[in-house]
């Protein structure tokens, strides 16, 4: 092939595309002219750029140079088409134009969930009172969450009813697997850091935990704690009062009510319950108590050198009293009516 027959097919070419192009009154016009000149396959233009390896090597560089031209050509007459079809709102090609004048839809937002923002409301409070935040595994061991906080093996906390253990992939006869377990307490993150810090300590952890508790107004199978730890020398039970007190005050207000009961967990001696007041009855929203000497040994602390005290309080129980929700069983329904209230 000649270089000048090239070019006539060229010119010929962009022609009948420009026309094309401009008689277009619809998508369907469009197309079918988008895809006779500058289809993929079978397009004219794809046809002619085939014969370009026809031609002699002197020839090449012009002939490319004019290809590229009416390239560019057969371009510009398409997007001018489209441009125009846009322009005067051709129901079939881009659909109705945008009426600047109409309201626009409202975007729906997300929001925090009120235990994220109950959860990140105690970091703040805590870390004023000198905490410093810490987290640690929800699948825990024996020894994290039972043995090292001084909880005998005969324990009622450690019966299978009352807790998640995990089943064991190399038991073949389908019985749990009593080394691991989702945690039950935010405890063990408490054991984890003292194993690894030396005092003095003054951390809080807040996580989920699991217990197989059937869900109520006040009980859910899974909830979220906040725990507490304080070891250096000399603190007492004043102290972990006074804490207490403080962060009641900063989360739920001056005019909250809150006592102390005397009570029993095998890791802190003397232990005590917290109760906050709540529509004229009272509500234990956690456990205290100075830390036993047995879980201090039990990290390789000395009992007769550091003590401390420890506190563990329910995220949900703090949350339902802060917003006057009843039921806890509202915090986990999705139920966006009232997930939107917060």
């Amino acid at each position: 092939m000649e270089l000048e027959e090239f070019i006539k097919q060229l010119d010929a070419l962009a022609e009948q595309a420009e026309a094309a192009f401009q008689s277009c009154q619809g998508a369907e016009s469009f197309e079918a002219a988008r895809v006779e000149f500058v289809g993929a396959r079978s397009g004219q233009f794809k046809l002619i750029q085939k014969q370009l390896g026809q031609l002699d090597r002197d020839a090449k560089p012009a002939a490319g140079k004019k290809l590229n031209e009416s390239k560019a050509r057969i371009q510009a007459a398409m997007e001018a088409a489209q441009l125009r079809l846009d322009e005067t709102g051709n129901q079939q090609t881009l659909g109705p134009m945008l009426d600047a004048t109409l309201p626009g839809i409202r975007q729906h937002l997300g929001r925090v969930h009120p235990i994220t923002q109950t959860i990140e409301h105690l970091k703040d409070i805590m870390g004023k009172l000198g905490f410093a935040v810490v987290e640690g595994p929800e699948v825990e061991d024996i020894w994290h969450n039972f043995v090292a906080l001084n909880i005998p093996e005969d324990h009622p906390a450690r019966d299978s009813l009352d807790n998640f253990y995990l089943g064991s992939t190399g038991n073949t006869s389908g019985a749990p697997d009593t080394e691991r377990l989702l945690r039950s307490q935010t405890s063990t993150v408490q054991i984890r850091v003292m194993e690894n810090t030396k005092p003095p300590v003054r951390i809080i952890s807040l996580g989920r935990v699991y217990r197989p508790d059937e869900a109520d107004a006040t009980h859910f199978p899974m909830f979220h704690q906040m725990e507490g730890l304080w070891i250096d020398t000399d603190v007492t039970m004043a102290q972990l009062k006074s804490v207490l007190r403080m962060f009641a005050t900063a989360y739920l207000g001056e005019d909250v009510s809150i006592r102390f009961r005397p009570s029993f967990f095998p890791f802190t001696e003397p232990s005590v319950e917290c109760d906050f007041l709540w529509n004229g009855n009272w509500i234990e929203f956690g456990g205290a108590g100075m830390v036993d000497p047995n879980v201090l040994q039990s990290v390789g602390y000395d009992p007769e050198l550091v003590n401390g005290f420890a506190f563990g309080l329910g995220v949900e129980r703090l949350c339902m009293r802060r917003h006057c929700v009843e039921d806890i069983r509202d915090l986990y329904r999705n139920d966006l009516r009232f997930l939107h209230q917060f």
